[in-house]
């Protein structure tokens, strides 16, 4: 194995050391991300993104349920017959399109992110299993997991949104479960290839047990291949939530404010009042541009060999 010591400080033992690797690691982290600077642009629209969800009572002025007829198909403040109040502009019924795309942020996340969480864990348990045990088990439940990948995703995710019904929980649920065969497939191949290494290899001659193997020796090498992983799925389940809530699959719209059903109620407005469409679908543009510029990242910092090439 090749000796990583000059980059990555050796542990006493200590906290006072323990700390101190912790601060070299993170600068390190922070100066690779500020040579790249796609991962950084990714990082920052992320950071809004969540910050824009985390604190929409205090960005917006407006409830994102409020109806005002009056109001209504009102273009957005800098144009001529436009109002500041409504920065974005108005829908059909007088809603505020700026709040409603921030409120649509929170949906937007908590489905990418518990859907994500879901998934990595469900996917971690199957690839484990299937790639520690080997064998028959292993060819059981990658036939299974081949099976279901080799459906069309799309419609595959529609039909069971169709049959469960309209819910937030429902949508993370459909997500989590079958995107989770992805994170198993991706598992099994790093637990094959980790079973094979020096380090398993000498730790099973010295009598340690399984246990203790994939605790100690492979479930950390997964990390970074899994966040990784993670990320670019969070970008995907964000953008299929959007296509569920335009099909009208996805959360009602007298619960939360979606991005995927802005644009279904705007889409027949797209000519004479585009503001209606074009700024949820921005939203859905830059969060997924962000989260794979951050994946693309996390990727080359996570992965030795992409690491050193770019060195």
């Amino acid at each position: 194995m090749a000796d990583n010591s000059s980059s990555i400080p050796q542990t006493s033992g200590s906290l006072l050391d323990t700390e101190k690797t912790f601060k070299d690691r993170l600068a390190y982290f922070g100066r690779f991300l500020w040579r790249d600077r796609s991962g950084m642009i990714g990082l920052i629209v992320f950071l809004i993104v969540v910050g824009a969800a985390t604190f929409a009572p205090a960005i917006t002025r407006q409830s994102p349920f409020e109806q005002n007829l009056r109001d209504s198909k009102m273009p957005p403040g800098w144009q001529e017959e436009g109002d500041w109040s409504h920065p974005f502009g108005t829908d059909s019924l007088g809603k505020d399109i700026f709040s409603r795309v921030i409120y649509g942020a929170r949906v937007s996340l908590m489905v990418g992110l518990f859907g994500v969480l879901i998934a990595a864990t469900l996917g971690l348990v199957i690839g484990a299993i299937a790639g520690y045990a080997g064998g028959r088990l292993d060819a059981a439940i990658m036939s299974g997991i081949n099976l279901i990948l080799s459906l069309p995703y799309l419609l595959f995710v529609v039909f069971i949104a169709a049959v469960l019904g309209r819910s937030l929980l429902n949508v993370i649920l459909i997500f989590g479960i079958t995107d989770a065969p992805i994170f198993a497939r991706v598992t099994r191949g790093e637990v094959l290839r980790i079973r094979e290494s020096g380090y398993v290899e000498s730790a099973t001659s010295a009598g340690a047990r399984w246990p203790r193997i994939i605790f100690d020796h492979i479930i950390p090498n997964l990390i970074g291949p899994l966040i990784t992983l993670a990320t670019f799925e969070m970008s995907a389940m964000i953008f299929y939530e959007a296509g569920l809530g335009f099909l009208g699959l996805s959360v009602p719209p007298n619960e939360y404010p979606t991005w995927g059903n802005m644009l279904a109620a705007g889409r027949k407005y797209m000519t004479s009042y585009p503001w209606m469409a074009s700024f949820p679908g921005l939203a859905i543009m830059f969060t997924s541009l962000g989260m794979n510029l951050l994946g693309d990242w996390l990727r080359d910092v996570l992965d030795p060999r992409l690491r050193r090439s770019r060195k």
